[in-house]
């Protein structure tokens, strides 16, 4: 009898997903020890029925897996999943290990992750819960908003109205189907995603318009969307940036190793390095100094000096994690195609 395989539901360009792909090839899971279904969310996949039978908020990434006590001949698989993300790379790095009876073909190495003392564990915790997965590190939200004044706007409206319009026709095109059997719940679910949405279209799809040439309720939009922007840019991150560069210990999270927190931070700073116009061949001070740039409002993430062999190098804890990270192969694989 074959042994189930655990299947990772994922987005090629979700920062999330993102993390789970790396945390993958950081633990050395062969190429048949998982199965890879994408989830196209820019055609709104994930709002159907099928998929929010597996995961009723529609969330990528999101790991089924089957459990142990079902792989007999007399018994039907049976399988869970695993919708939040801390959990899909906390089960990941648990799964396979030196001890562990995963059946897996790969040979590779399967270095723990899971920081091995206390403080260590706190401190992967601040870095992963208190930080990187809150509200205002929110990267989907960072990139909605990614515009503060018209000609930025502009641009950001040309790359995201294809993706709005395609999740809002299969919003649309649920909630009118006659032979989609749903709760209310649902329906509400898609309704709520659908009006979200929609507000945001309002605003991208005028965004050619000059100021002077809006309504009085389309100028107001676009004022409160500036606004919101500035403060979740400015205010938000730059609090946050400071406070992850101050929790990082460098050149990893936790020092010398790569752990637990890295795919989430690798995964995230890479997303806020493009929205800042960073590219995956420069150097970590110049990323982070273009996200200095990006951020404004004065920011100025503090640097340490080090000798490295002979030279004595300035850079921030954030520039340093971005130098270490992408030279790994993980980093390199889940990003050959460009940062996303």
């Amino acid at each position: 009898m074959s042994t189930p395989k655990a299947v990772l539901y994922y987005y090629p360009l979700s920062v999330w997903s993102s993390a789970a792909l790396l945390t993958l090839e950081e633990k050395g899971y062969g190429d048949n020890d998982v199965d890879l279904k994408i989830v196209d969310l820019s055609k709104g996949e994930n709002y159907d029925p099928a998929f929010l039978r597996l995961n009723s908020k529609a969330t990528v990434p999101t790991l089924v897996v089957p459990l142990q006590k079902t792989l007999s001949e007399e018994v039907e698989s049976r399988y869970k999943a695993i919708t939040e993300t801390k959990a899909i790379i906390e089960f990941l790095d648990k799964s396979r290990s030196p001890l562990s009876r995963t059946n897996t073909t790969s040979d590779a190495p399967a270095p723990t992750l899971t920081p091995a003392t206390i403080a260590f564990l706190a401190t992967s915790k601040t870095i992963v819960d208190d930080i990187l997965h809150s509200e205002a590190a929110d990267p989907n939200n960072l990139t909605y908003v990614n515009a503060r004044d018209d000609a930025s706007l502009r641009l950001l409206a040309e790359s995201l109205v294809p993706y709005f319009k395609g999740r809002q026709e299969a919003l649309s095109g649920f909630l009118a189907d006659p032979e989609i059997r749903v709760t209310d719940k649902v329906k509400n679910f898609w309704k709520s995603k659908k009006d979200a949405l929609e507000a945001l279209l309002t605003v991208y799809q005028k965004a050619d318009t000059p100021g002077g040439e809006l309504s009085d309720d389309d100028k107001t939009r676009r004022k409160e969307f500036f606004e919101t922007a500035k403060s979740t840019w400015e205010v938000g991150l730059s609090k946050l940036l400071l406070k992850l560069n101050t929790e990082i210990i460098g050149p990893y999270s936790l020092g010398e190793q790569y752990s637990i927190a890295d795919p989430h931070l690798a995964a995230w700073l890479t997303r806020v390095v493009l929205l800042a116009g960073g590219s995956p061949e420069e150097d970590g001070n110049t990323v982070i100094g273009k996200l200095e740039s990006h951020v404004g409002n004065g920011l100025s993430i503090p640097k340490t000096t080090k000798t490295v062999g002979e030279e004595t190098v300035s850079r921030s804890k954030l520039a340093e994690f971005w130098d270490a990270v992408k030279q790994r192969d993980s980093w390199q694989k889940v990003y050959s195609n460009g940062l996303h």
